[in-house]
């Protein structure tokens, strides 16, 4: 950049050759300057291309805390574009530093900073040019704020750095977002009717005023005015108006006159010289002494100076006059006869003096707890000087705040927590329906249970825990106050479950065994035995020694223990090597034990060894016999004198003998009968009874032994013996040696002893704390108690526990309480106005006249003893009053004696009682004061009228039962089964009114407070069902099937009773399914269980076939075809064999043999065969390629040439006709089964295993037994039936407080909880867990100011004057609506003095009287109710205000510059409520209507409106209605009248509006009119008929404005339409020929099939 001066122009010449002119001079300087700045500014632009940076300050290192410590930070060269270079391209003067001194932080520094936030300023809008405004402002504008958060010392207050706090905690936020909600404007109320007119004669003025409902806010339009103004004129005024007025000011601050003190100093030296003098008077010394004491005691008790320095001035006011345009004149102008007084007497304002603050408490907390580590500090100050005169009151003289607890000295606080007791014996009965016939018979039940503990409150202490695990004494917590421990009481209920005894079930007896010796070890006696014997199929609970016997024996003789048995005969071998006759047949034997089991031979040495047995091998010619059948069963088990034992065998004739053969014998010899079951009847067995108690053995060592906590042995082993006796059946007991000694069972055997359990208590809890007297209230209680809990019941012979569980005493005689009470001392003399004030007012010269007296108060215990002014203040309610006006009589004044008592009422009503006075001194001989009208001398006052009248209140309350009345059902209290019902009371409140109406107290009129009336709450009945149904028969014969009991619905529960069960409708599918013969009769609640049918247990059985009959007799050969029968019988089969004959449906019909049949009976020498025998079984799986095959043996071989039939015949496998596949099958599982015993818990669910061959028959299991087939099923499985809890209620809470003090509406409430929930069919809960019931009703008394009086200016028309009030007692009722009534005062004697809440009492206060001309406020109004802001009803947290407002009234126009401001204030409230502002329109009125703003209360009001959506008021057509009987629209579009139609211009103008024709219809009264015909009216002639009467004319307008027909007649016409093609269509149907009705093919009704499924409405 050049440089450029102001030179003048010089020319040098050099040598006289050269001329340089200096302007070139200057140019070439100011190149080379330009050059040299360039090459400067290159320079520094290249060394600013590097700058220093730095990185963030490290952690403050230091040894010590605080602000000791020094932190570092890294500094580098970078260029512009980031890369870093070397140091020396930057400038090192402007190196930044990269250390710091810094304040160090430690842990504790936390208690000692902390963050300050400052409050959040003022909402600003958020400026955006891009957003437009909406014309109406709807929720508001946002906008943000902002606050001040700095870090500070919580000492002082002083400011720290924000990197300490931040240590510990982030920097709370500086700003965030608000809302800015829209501009509120003023609202202001209607305004108020017109007052009266200022003046009653001439010309004045009246006014109206509103005031403010709500304060303008947010930037809101102010408020409007608040007056309004007229004039109004009377007749003239018959005098002159009076111009001027005596007005009074306010009275000045109160002054102490001059000189005070010199003149009380003389006045104090003039008394002490007088007691003196006094004092030598007095010559007894003694006397003098006690004058001394007792003034000394009388200033002690004033303490005229400790608290209180009442000092007594005097007050002035100025008197002026005014003229009514306001401006003041002389005072002669307003001259009467009596003059405002200007002085008077005043107590010197005093404010509240306090002491300095105390040093602060120790930092105090009684224990200490984790979510409160905060201790309390305190300091207090004591009141100097109390305030008198109205001066500013006592500050709080107490203040507490948190600190930190230093040291560890402090206890942690107690922590409480809830212990139970041991659960109770599981107990079934409380599970029981009401209808269960179980009921009581505890030692039978079984199954689910319920039950019960308690649970206790207890300190909590981790020692506590330790008496669960201990083998020594068991130490529990004493119980404290359950409304300690605020956790949820633990569950005292629960489910468990008492095993259900296992019955011993046992298998059928097996046949008799071979008659034995009773031991075969010892042979030597012939006593012998029959056996028979079953097993235990089911074990039972205990033991074996619960089941029945297991063996029965029979004497017998010739016993033997092993014997020989014939397992098969041999061939029959004719004798003598012949091919047929008689032969032997050798049977081949096996060895047998007295079981039946294959022994040794050389056993059997001694049994007698089976001889071989005789046959026959036919010869060709001889008869052909079968072979003996089988010996049938024995006819009896056992043989007695009427009873022999027979068995029977057959055969039959196969041929008949030819001639020279062996003939056949005859039929009697084809029949054999032997004796069977020879042994007699007498049966014995050995009975062996219940087993005794376990008895300690103390020969035998402890087992498995504890010490219980007394060291005594807790388990130890034992004996137990039972009787064992011989029985003969059916007779009794008989001798031991009838019975096999070797099976007597066992009469000793060991057992275990039970460990035993001691009872265990926790200790005494703490006995309650007795009342004290100086509790507030009445003191009931009298006694102190303390409890203990059982906490584990004692068994198996343990300890018992104590008896008492519950202790009470008598309280001891507290110690006296003190009550305070404030003593007032005596009035001091009454204190004028200073002479030298007064002096100038009539009547100075006399010292009398209104004053003020001031009096000592002190504080004393109830018994007369001194006490501290602070205990009064707390304790002896309101301070009385320290000064009074007082007044001393002057000359001319009528003095009077104080009133007397009033006298005594006679006690009628309307009767009245006096009180008196009577004047005094020279006032009995001035007249005027006898005038009684002034002044009276008798007060009368009527009586109370002791007549009262009780009437009813309110509702009534629920149904309550007496204190402690549960009814119990079926005489059986056990929990869960208890419900409140039976007999109680309701109760109505009774209210007491005097002959006044006003509410007294019930015991005025001989009553306790309610009404009584019983009432009933009903009993639950539970569901009840009838008894189980025998079980149906299996639904199978043979097999797997089901079998069914059911139970019928009786009765529905009702009244909360338990419910009926549910229907399993899987269950029912299944009885439906196996039951669908029973069409139509399902049952309600059923048991379904499956049940197995023993194919074999019902057989068929045949007799031998009968002889072939032949159909064509051949006499000579008795040969040939014929047929034979046999019977065939179905019979129970049993373990001995088939016996007794059953009905033949019992057996499988399908397998029912032949009971005839084709025979051939060979002739002589044909070959006999035998019956074939069983066919070979079918190789499986089945195929026809397989054959099975069967044979005979022939019998009678024929002679040579002869041959025998083939002995073998063969068949092909079909299956299923001859051939079948077996397999497994399962049923269904039944029902969940219970014991007998039992009503609900674990169950087991059963199905069974079912062998079912491939055409689909069940047959007998061993088919698929001897198969081998898998079996992979679970044949039982365990199940829980839910246990029908009934729902378990707590006992009802005590009655609460009332919830009013006083009043009609009070109610007391109690409570109940749920302790455990219903479950399963259990009966439910009852809805009603409280229950209400009225108070008694005391009538609310409270003190209530009267309305202020009127302000009073004495001897002048206006200015500073003063109103009245008192205070009143009044009644009410506590309602909203009652407004009160006045009392006698003595009912609120026992309030304090204080109006809603305020105790300083005001009923005096100072006003103003304006004078005729001023301009001024009125009175303030009413605060507006409470309001919140609000948009569409949300509130946006803004808070609530509520305002009032004072109108200026203005009684001379002239003065209207004079006048002040009207006057408005708000303050926040509570409670608010949101409201809508909303425009209200009236109906059109011509061209004109109403509108106005009316809030959401119906408030009508100015303001709260949107301007921008209010309606118009006013309306216009252009062009104007001009036609007759037109008017303009509020569409703005001129319309017609009623009555009327629009004929319009084609450009849609009203043309003109023509009458529409009237469609006369005549009445009753029209006799001339003609009912069938109608006619129109000519619209331009005039009638007589009036169009408004209704009943006589309809106006009928079918067209519209626009000439065309009006949608309604297109509407007429469509419905008519309809209504004819209706008519026809009805015609139609009417005349056609009915059908005849098509029969029913099937009429059958249907079975009706009910099943009930648990619905109670069934």
């Amino acid at each position: 950049m050049g440089l450029t001066r102001k030179r003048r122009n010089v020319f040098i010449t050099h040598g006289g050759s050269a001329k340089v002119s200096v302007p070139c001079l200057r140019a070439l300087i100011m190149l080379l300057f330009a050059i040299w700045d360039t090459a400067a500014q290159s320079e520094g632009e290249i060394k600013s291309t590097y700058i220093w940076k730095t990185g963030p300050w490290g952690r403050c290192m230091g040894d010590d805390c605080g602000p000791g410590g020094i932190q570092t930070r890294a500094v580098w060269c970078a260029h512009v574009e980031g890369w870093t270079t070397l140091p020396t391209n930057c400038k090192q003067h402007e190196r930044p530093e990269n250390q710091q001194n810094c304040f160090k932080i430690c842990e504790w520094h936390k208690e000692l900073y902390d963050w300050q936030l400052g409050d959040w300023n003022q909402c600003k809008p958020v400026s955006s040019r891009y957003v437009e405004k909406p014309p109406e402002c709807i929720r508001g504008e946002e906008g943000t704020q902002n606050r001040d958060v700095s870090c500070v010392q919580k000492s002082n207050g002083a400011p720290a750095e924000d990197a300490i706090c931040e240590y510990f905690e982030p920097k709370p936020h500086l700003e965030q977002g608000c809302l800015i909600p829209c501009p509120q404007d003023c609202v202001v109320s209607e305004f108020s009717p017109w007052s009266e007119c200022s003046k009653t004669c001439g010309s004045g003025l009246q006014h109206r005023t509103r005031s403010v409902v709500a304060p303008p806010l947010f930037d809101g339009r102010p408020c409007p005015n608040l007056t309004e103004f007229q004039a109004c004129q009377f007749n003239p005024c018959d005098a002159e108006e009076s111009l001027y007025s005596l007005k009074v000011g306010s009275w000045s601050s109160c002054s102490l006159p001059h000189s005070r003190e010199v003149r009380q100093t003389r006045k104090k030296g003039k008394n002490r010289d007088k007691d003196k003098q006094r004092e030598k008077g007095v010559k007894d010394a003694e006397m003098r002494e006690l004058i001394k004491k007792k003034r000394n005691r009388n200033r002690q008790n004033r303490q005229d100076n400790k608290f209180w320095d009442i000092q007594i001035g005097y007050q002035t006011r100025e008197v002026t006059c005014t003229h009514k345009s306001g401006k003041t004149v002389a005072l002669s102008f307003c001259q009467q006869e009596t003059m405002p007084v200007t002085f008077q007497s005043c107590i010197m304002t005093k404010d509240c003096q306090v002491s300095e603050w105390t040093e602060w408490s120790p930092c105090f907390k009684a224990c200490y707890e984790i979510s409160s580590p905060k201790g309390i500090r305190i300091r207090t100050r004591t009141i100097k000087q109390f305030p008198v005169g109205g001066g500013a009151e006592c500050p709080e003289l107490e203040e507490k705040e948190q600190c930190s607890l230093q040291g560890d000295s402090i206890p942690p606080c107690a922590a409480y927590a809830w212990r139970t007791t041991e659960w109770s014996e599981c107990r079934v009965d409380p599970l029981l329906n009401q209808q269960d016939k179980r009921r009581g018979i505890q030692t039978v039940l079984c199954g689910g249970g319920v039950q019960t503990r308690e649970g206790y409150c207890v300190q909590a202490n981790e020692n506590l825990l330790l008496y669960l695990n201990t083998l020594k004494e068991k130490e529990a917590s004493k119980p404290v106050d359950n409304k300690l421990c605020s956790e949820p009481v633990p569950n005292t209920t629960q489910l468990c479950h008492v095993p259900c005894p296992i019955e011993c079930e046992v298998s059928s007896w097996s046949a008799w065994r071979p008659c034995t010796y009773e031991s075969c070890d010892d042979q030597q006696t012939k006593k012998g035995f029959k056996l028979r014997k079953r097993i235990i199929v089911n074990e039972p609970t205990g033991g074996t020694g619960n089941c029945p016997h297991l063996i029965e024996a029979i004497p017998c003789e010739e016993p033997s223990c092993f014997d020989w048995r014939i397992v098969r005969l041999g061939e029959c071998v004719p004798d003598d090597g012949k091919p047929c006759g008689p032969g032997t047949q050798i049977p081949e034997v096996v060895c047998v034990n007295n079981d039946g089991d294959e022994v040794e031979r050389q056993l059997c040495i001694d049994a007698v060894f089976p001889a071989p047995i005789i046959c026959d091998i036919p010869c060709p010619k001889d008869c052909v016999l079968s072979m003996w059948s089988e010996w049938s069963s024995c006819s009896h088990t056992c043989s007695g004198k009427n009873t022999e034992g027979r068995q029977m065998r057959t055969r039959s004739i196969l041929a008949y003998a030819g001639e020279g053969g062996i003939q056949c014998p005859n039929t009697s010899s084809l029949q054999e009968v032997r004796s069977c079951n020879e042994h007699p009847c007498t049966v014995y067995h050995w009975q062996s009874g219940t087993w005794g108690p376990c008895i300690e053995d103390t020969s035998v060592s402890t087992l498995n032994s504890s010490s219980s906590w007394s060291g005594e042995a807790a388990c130890a082993m034992g004996m137990q013996t039972r009787k064992v006796i011989c029985v003969r059946v059916n007779v009794g007991q008989v001798g031991p040696k009838k019975c096999p000694e070797s099976l007597r069972p066992e009469t000793v055997r060991p057992c275990l002893l039970p460990c035993t359990k001691d009872c265990i208590v926790t200790p005494y809890s703490d006995w309650t704390p007795c009342p004290t007297p100086c509790e507030e209230g009445d003191i009931t209680i009298k006694k102190q108690v303390r409890h203990r809990v059982i906490i584990q019941f004692p068994a198996n012979g343990g300890r018992d526990c104590p008896e008492t569980l519950y202790e009470e005493k008598d309280c001891e005689t507290p110690p006296v309480c003190y009550s305070y009470r404030w003593k007032t001392h005596k009035w001091r003399r009454c204190q004028l106005v200073p002479w030298y004030v007064r002096q100038d007012s009539p009547g100075a010269h006399e010292t009398c006249g209104p004053g003020l007296q001031t009096r000592a108060i002190s504080c004393r215990r109830q018994d007369g003893g001194q006490a501290d002014i602070a205990d009064c203040l707390k304790y002896a309610g309101t301070m009385p009053s320290l000064t009074q006006a007082c007044q001393i009589p002057c000359q001319d004044d009528c003095q009077f004696t104080n009133w007397s008592k009033f006298s005594m009422c006679s006690g009628e009503c309307g009767s009245v009682r006096t009180r008196k006075r009577s004047l005094a001194g020279k006032s009995k001989k001035r007249e005027r004061c006898k005038n009684t009208q002034v002044y009276p001398l008798v007060e009368t006052q009527f009586c109370p009228c002791n007549k009262y009248t009780a009437q009813p209140v309110g509702n009534w309350s629920d149904c309550i039962l007496p204190e402690g009345k549960v009814e119990v059902m079926l005489g059986m209290k056990v929990q869960g089964d208890i419900k409140e019902c039976g007999q109680g009371y309701r109760y109505q409140a009774m209210a007491c009114y005097d002959q006044d109406n006003r509410l007294v107290e019930t015991s005025r009129c001989n009553s306790h407070g309610y009404i009584e009336e019983a009432c009933i709450i009903p009993c639950p009945s539970d569901c009840k069902l009838s008894e189980w149904s025998n079980w149906s028969r299996c639904s199978k014969s043979c097999g797997s099937g089901v079998k069914v009991r059911s139970k019928w619905l009786r009765e529905k529960p009702y009244n909360g009773g338990r419910p009926c069960p549910k229907l399993d409708h899987v269950s029912q599918a299944q009885v439906t399914l196996h039951f669908k013969q029973v069409e139509g009769l399902l049952f309600n609640v059923y048991e379904v269980v499956p049940c197995h049918s023993d194919c074999s247990q019902y057989v068929w059985v045949t007799e031998p076939w009968s002889v072939c009959k032949v159909t064509n007799v051949d006499l000579k050969e008795n040969c040939g075809e014929g047929v034979q029968t046999r019977k065939v019988r179905c019979v129970q089969n049993t373990v001995d064999g088939p016996s007794d004959p059953v009905e033949d449906y019992l057996c499988d019909p399908e397998e029912m043999p032949l009971g005839a049949r084709k025979c051939a009976l060979p002739c002589p020498e044909d070959c006999v065969m035998s019956e074939w025998g069983h066919w070979s079984k079918c190789p499986l799986p089945c195929n026809e390629s397989s054959v099975r095959e069967r044979s005979s043996i022939p019998i009678r071989k024929p002679p040579d040439g002869k041959t025998c039939p083939e002995p073998t015949e063969t068949e092909s496998c079909n299956l299923n006709k001859n051939c079948h596949h077996y397999m497994y099958n399962v049923t269904d599982w039944s029902t969940c089964q219970l014991s007998e015993k039992a009503v609900c818990g674990n169950g087991i669910k059963t199905r069974m295993l079912d062998c079912v061959r491939s055409d689909g028959r069940s047959v007998d299991l061993r088919y698929c037994q001897e198969l081998g087939l898998e079996k992979s099923w679970q044949m039982n499985t365990s199940c829980v039936v839910e246990c029908p809890l009934n729902c378990q209620l707590s006992d009802w809470s005590s009655w609460s407080e009332c919830s009013q003090t006083c009043g009609l509406t009070g109610r007391m409430w109690r409570h109940r909880k749920i302790i455990q929930s219903s479950q399963g069919d259990g009966r439910p809960c009852p809805s009603q867990m409280e229950q209400s019931k009225p108070c008694t009703i005391r009538p609310c008394y409270k003190w209530q100011y009267d309305q202020w009086s009127s302000c009073k200016v004495e001897d002048a028309q206006c200015g500073q004057g003063v109103r009245f009030r008192n205070i009143t007692c009044m009644v009410f009722d506590g309602s909203q609506e009652d407004e009160g009534k006045v009392v006698e005062e003595e009912l609120c004697g026992d309030l304090e003095p204080s109006v809603d809440g305020d105790k300083q009492i005001l009923l005096e206060e100072d006003c103003t009287v304006p004078c005729p001309g001023d301009c001024y406020l009125m009175d303030w109004s009413t605060w507006s109710p409470c309001q919140l802001t609000c948009v569409n009803g949300e509130d946006f947290d803004f808070g609530a205000v509520q305002a009032r407002s004072r109108a200026v009234i203005i009684q001379e126009l002239e003065n209207q510059h004079m006048c002040p401001e009207q006057a408005w204030e708000s303050r926040t409230c509570t409670d608010g409520q949101c409201y809508e502002y909303k425009w209200m329109t009236s109906p059109w009125k011509g061209s004109s209507r109403m509108v106005w703003c009316q809030r959401s209360d119906g408030l009508n009001v100015t303001g709260g409106c949107s301007l921008v959506s209010q309606p118009d008021f006013n309306r216009s057509c252009n062009p104007p209605c001009i036609s007759p009987h037109s008017y303009c629209t509020e569409n703005g579009v001129c319309g017609c009248q009623e009555g009327y139609t629009e004929v319009t211009t084609s450009g849609g103008i009203l043309d003109q509006c023509t009458r529409i024709p009237v469609l006369e219809i005549p009445t009753e009264g029209n006799k001339k009119g003609d009912v069938k015909t109608s006619r129109a009216i000519n619209p331009t002639q005039a009638t007589n008929s009036s169009t408004g009467r209704g009943g006589r004319t309809w106006f009928l307008q079918p067209f519209g404005p626009d000439g065309r027909l009006k949608t309604w007649v297109y509407g007429v016409a469509a419905g008519a339409f309809v209504l004819l093609i209706f008519i026809i269509s009805m015609i139609y149907l009417a005349c056609k020929k009915p059908k005849k009705p098509q029969r029913r093919q099937n009429n059958r009704l249907k079975p009706l099939t009910l099943a009930y499924d648990g619905d109670a409405d069934m």
